[in-house]
């Protein structure tokens, strides 16, 4: 399948956007049940995972803080506005 100028377009848009709320958010802080889905398929120890049903238990369930990388931001602006300009110096679709 070959993409057209349009979808290059939306891509851009989508790739930007999301480069732009990675710059504007200091860290995103996850749900308990997000951190617990985590913990679980990431592997961690069993003193990790005997501690997380334990606090739970007890009503205090953790909640882990994503903090990306200044760079990632960045890159994603680069590769959107790369994008969204490839777009535009392509022939219009069906011309």
């Amino acid at each position: 399948m070959e993409l057209n100028r349009n979808q290059y377009f939306f891509i851009g848009m989508v790739v930007l956007l999301l480069g732009l709320q990675l710059r504007s958010v200091e860290h995103y802080v996850l749900t308990p049940e997000a951190t617990r889905f985590l913990a679980e398929r990431s592997g961690k120890g069993s003193s990790d995972s005997t501690l997380m049903a334990l606090s739970t238990d007890l009503g205090a369930a953790p909640r882990k803080v994503v903090r990306p990388p200044e760079w990632l931001g960045w890159c994603l602006m680069s590769v959107g506005a790369v994008l969204i300009l490839h777009s535009l110096a392509m022939r219009k679709p069906g011309g």
